[in-house]
């Protein structure tokens, strides 16, 4: 009988209307998840874990670190089959590829959630929970790397985001797709992801920010997170990762000084590539700026914290985004 451990995190997918009335919070338990299930798995053993309950706008790096290795502790019972997490949707693919990158285990991990909360009539939840369950439980996922499943589709955490405030099918992996799906009972793998290397930090850096290129952006945002000490800095660039003239310059200054500049794109889909001048992307790769391939930006400073807490310098990382970018 396959064993899941379900760690409960809280998100919509454990919250309803407060006593008051007014505001949905995270109260439901994984214990309370695991009843309302519509689909009673029968042959599978689940356990839980009652990580913590909250919304996951308020999850930060640290326990998203924690949580990933609370996932490999799991893991490496060898009574545990897989690990589904329940989590709350607006951080979930930062949570998920956390754990990619940390847990080295080929035992499947499936984070799932809800659009739709708990005392809502026609809830995603139970439906996902149990679809998420399926797959952990299934010797087909093994390998996969940790992923995401919601409306019948498991995508890798590297490749999927989320798409839609509200729609219950907003997890979607866009140019590369999804890895599978549910079909009743059966988990079917379409795909298997190969930009995939795990890491064994023993802390991460939290002091990575994330800034988006907009039509005349200034230098203020890169200047003030440089000298209120970022250790890195991701620029959500323009197209094929360009950014303006002034941020371009200030680039120039902050790698020279050894910051990591990471260059990504705001673009949903494709590749930053160093192909313009006149203060684009080739003169951001001459200024030594690190271009992060097909990663998006939320996913490139996750992977910045987790390689400046492993202690590597610009190059190592660098080189580490080539292998991971794509």
């Amino acid at each position: 009988m396959p064993q899941i451990c379900l760690i409960a995190t809280g998100g919509t997918i454990a919250s309803r209307l407060d006593a008051d009335g007014r505001d949905v919070v995270a109260i439901v338990s994984g214990a309370a998840l695991r009843a309302t299930l519509h689909d009673p798995l029968e042959g599978i053993e689940i356990s839980i874990d009652e990580f913590c309950n909250v919304g996951s706008s308020a999850i930060d790096l640290p326990l998203a670190f924690d949580l990933a290795k609370r996932i490999a502790g799991h893991l490496a019972n060898p009574a545990c089959d897989g690990v589904v997490v329940t989590h709350g949707t607006d951080t979930m693919e930062e949570s998920a590829w956390m754990a990619d990158l940390l847990v080295a285990s080929d035992k499947p991990v499936v984070f799932t959630g809800a659009q739709k909360s708990a005392d809502t009539p026609d809830t995603d939840g139970p439906r996902n929970l149990a679809e998420a369950i399926r797959i952990a439980a299934s010797p087909a996922a093994r390998g996969l790397g940790v992923m995401i499943a919601f409306e019948q589709d498991f995508h890798a955490a590297r490749d999927v985001t989320k798409t839609h405030t509200s729609r219950v099918d907003t997890f979607r992996s866009s140019e590369h797709g999804k890895l599978g799906e549910v079909d009743g009972e059966r988990v079917l793998v379409h795909r298997k992801p190969l930009l995939r290397k795990s890491y064994a930090p023993e802390h991460i850096e939290m002091d990575v920010e994330l800034i988006k290129m907009v039509m005349g952006a200034s230098d203020r945002a890169i200047r003030f997170a440089a000298a209120s000490g970022a250790k890195a800095i991701v620029l959500e660039a323009f197209g094929r990762g360009n950014t303006t003239p002034i941020v371009t310059k200030a680039v120039e200054e902050l790698a020279a000084s050894g910051l990591p500049v990471i260059v990504t794109s705001r673009c949903p889909e494709g590749r930053v590539k160093p192909i313009y001048g006149n203060g684009g992307g080739k003169d951001l790769a001459r200024a030594g700026a690190i271009f992060a391939g097909d990663l998006t930006g939320i996913k490139a400073r996750i992977l910045a914290s987790v390689l400046l807490g492993l202690g590597l310098d610009r190059e190592q990382i660098r080189a580490e985004f080539s292998l991971l970018g794509g």
